[in-house]
């Protein structure tokens, strides 16, 4: 069965992705692609690098073209989802690349984010412990679906397995993530210029402001399951000059009376079936560029007696793993298709 599409945002960063997944997907017809201020205009324009969809051109994005497909896809910004997801009742399935759907907290999306809260989504990250059990559950045969934030996700990915097994204290996280200017979106800002970037690293959201911070508390309070406020976290990222990628190093204590045995076996026995969630061996840790272009997330993980701490090394293509690769691996699991399908473990190298 053949199940057509339709993608907003289809200009941007997130949205070529999510079209360059779905242009190997034997399953889906890519049939509407839809932007703002570049509609009228053909996709390749903006996407020159998906020749196979070269026939398309950009429409308005309204919610009459985007109703009558089987799946749409918002990649929009964050905030502006909410307005196209009310319109589309009935359409069988759509997902959300943005934040308007994740949280569960209308006083988070207050603090974080501001304006009209929309009900939560089935969160799209399917190998995440919830209550006991992975998320994928909660994602089959779901019609909405929140794909989740880049940075989140893999934090969130990092620390759930220690959490739920009760090794790691989560009232004190630390994480710093090394990621690259693709997540910002495509539009332009100074300070995303190849001249700001170059040669430097930048810190931002410094300070317990980043909006990922209370999407990361509630997966990890999820995994435990323990009250949200009970997760404390110290979450600063940082630019720097690779256009995709995220490396997070996340730390927390380790539980009194806990053996390093326990320990790795928490994430052995998260991972060690999963696909695209893969714990590497002892003393190995993963690089940016081992993931780039994959549906991989690869982890490493230390255990520093010394300062009686767990770190979580932890390597992500944010445009994949990070958000379309999750959105199209969520698809899979509503449509009851094999999970990876059009999906790989490979990346791209050099």
């Amino acid at each position: 069965m053949t199940h057509t599409v339709a993608v907003s945002g289809a200009s941007g960063y997130a949205g070529g992705e999510i079209l360059r997944l779905l242009a190997a997907h034997p399953d889906i017809e890519i049939r509407t692609v839809t932007a703002h201020s570049n509609a009228g205009q053909r996709l390749v324009e903006h996407q020159p690098h998906l020749r196979s969809l070269a026939q398309l051109e950009l429409q308005p994005t309204t919610p009459e073209l985007l109703s009558g497909h089987d799946i749409v896809f918002l990649a929009l910004p964050h905030g502006q989802s909410g307005q196209y997801t009310d319109a589309l009742g009935d359409t069988p399935l759509v997902i959300d690349a943005g934040a308007d759907h994740r949280l569960t907290s209308p006083d988070a999306w207050d603090a974080f984010y501001g304006g009209h809260f929309h009900e939560p989504w089935a969160y799209g990250v399917p190998e995440l412990i919830v209550g006991g059990v992975k998320q994928r559950e909660n994602l089959r045969g779901a019609r909405r679906i929140a794909a989740p934030g880049c940075n989140a996700s893999t934090v969130s990915l990092s620390l759930a397995p220690g959490v739920a097994a009760g090794v790691i204290d989560p009232s004190d996280i630390v994480s710093v993530l090394a990621v690259g200017p693709s997540g910002a979106g495509k539009s332009l800002k100074p300070h995303l210029l190849g001249s700001e970037l170059l040669g430097t690293a930048n810190p931002y959201a410094v300070g317990g402001t980043h909006r990922h911070i209370p999407e990361i508390r509630q997966a990890l309070a999820a995994a435990a399951p323990v009250p949200a406020d009970s997760i404390r976290i110290s979450f600063t990222p940082v630019l720097v000059p690779m256009a995709r990628g995220i490396l997070a190093t996340s730390t927390a204590p380790i539980v009194d009376g806990v053996s390093d045995a326990q320990i790795r076996d928490a994430w052995q026995s998260a991972y060690g079936d999963e696909t695209f969630v893969q714990l590497l061996p002892e003393g190995t840790f993963p690089r940016t560029a081992d993931v780039l272009g994959a549906n991989t997330a690869l982890m490493g993980l230390a255990i520093d007696r010394a300062a009686n701490r767990v770190t979580v090394v932890t390597a992500v293509d944010n445009l994949v793993k990070g958000t379309a690769g999750a959105a199209v691996q969520s698809m899979n699991l509503a449509l009851g298709l094999p999970e990876d399908r059009a999906l790989t473990v490979n990346g791209v190298a050099p």
